[in-house]
């Protein structure tokens, strides 16, 4: 009966075992993908729609 729970017991370890390495995996990718998307998008040069003004100088 022994030998019964020894291996219940070891694949119970080895399933928590993956199930915090995806924690982890799951974990970093929330984190770190949002800072990969915003700094992708904010350094697309946006351009510059503002309507540049110029000045006629009239000389005398």
């Amino acid at each position: 009966m022994n030998s019964n729970s020894q291996s219940a017991n070891s694949t119970d370890a080895s399933s928590h075992r993956l199930a915090d390495i995806i924690g982890t995996v799951i974990g970093l990718l929330t984190l770190t993908l949002p800072l990969l998307v915003i700094a992708n998008y904010s350094s697309v040069n946006i351009p510059n729609t503002q309507p540049s003004i110029i000045y006629n100088l009239k000389q005398k």
